[in-house]
């Protein structure tokens, strides 16, 4: 992802995108399930993506977002805009005004400008690829690593993370979330007293409510699930109806014996 002073081609064709892509196709997005527990966080460990490949409204915001928020640091080498666009039924005229940056091509795979070197400096290590992480950590790791950033001053990003504890990555959706803290309580664990994570308290309030985070964070999940698979719902519809011919095929195989065999006792 992306840190604040890190955005390439951010407010330009990002916001523009935004209007233009998301006035055009974006409906409501989903409100965001009711936690249990005693306090916001409590459960995180439950949360779970509930995306769905099949929803093409989500995965153009998720192509949107991803763009916009995390190509600046994150590369999908197996992936080109053009798949992209053909997939996700994006007219090619909004893909190359939007999407595709000025210095890129369609045909291009979709590469982060930010230099190796100036990644080792920043953050210590070069930001992973994401073009396979769904299929490698799964959609609902990823969801809740999105949703767990919390203030830590100790960090040298000055936050941390509950699903990946010392994450090097800084929390740069905190502009959209808000900046929240994680509050802790001690128990007895292994004769020994640990800080056990209670629940979040939000300090200073995103742009978008809690619902709306969660719907964005899950669009982007959603559209790095396809990344990984870019056939899989197809591969799905198509999967019931082999399993309907192989159930034909398999009567009409035992009629076929019955036929052959009637006369032999």
């Amino acid at each position: 992802m992306r840190t604040r002073n890190l955005i390439v081609r951010g407010s330009a064709w990002g916001a523009a995108l935004a209007l233009a892509i998301a006035a055009a196709w974006v409906p409501g997005r989903a409100p965001l399930a009711q936690e249990s527990g005693h306090g916001y966080g409590s459960d995180w460990e439950s949360w779970k993506a509930g995306n769905s490949v099949a929803d093409l409204a989500s995965l153009q915001r998720g192509a949107r977002d991803f763009l916009n928020y995390c190509n600046g640091c994150h590369s999908l080498q197996f992936m080109r805009y053009s798949r992209v666009g053909q997939d996700l039924k994006i007219p090619p005229k909004l893909l190359a005004e939007y999407l595709v940056p000025s210095t890129r091509k369609p045909a291009d795979y979709i590469t982060s400008p930010m230099p190796a070197a100036d990644a080792e400096s920043w953050f210590g290590k070069q930001p992973p690829d994401l073009s396979l992480i769904a299929q490698d950590r799964g959609v609902d790791y990823l969801y809740q690593y999105l949703t767990t950033f919390y203030v830590d001053p100790s960090r040298a990003t000055g936050a941390n993370n509950l699903a990946l504890a010392t994450t090097a990555m800084p929390d740069v959706l905190s502009e959209l979330e808000g900046l929240k803290r994680a509050v802790f309580r001690n128990e007895q664990v292994a004769g020994a007293t640990q800080p056990v994570f209670d629940h979040f308290e939000t300090i200073v309030p995103g742009s978008l409510t809690r619902e709306q985070y969660a719907s964005f964070v899950r669009d982007i999940v959603n559209f790095l699930d396809y990344v990984g698979e870019p056939n899989q719902d197809h591969r799905r519809a198509l999967g019931v109806w082999v399993v309907l011919f192989l159930l034909v095929f398999t009567w009409l195989t035992w009629l076929l014996k019955k036929e052959y065999w009637k006369d032999v006792h």
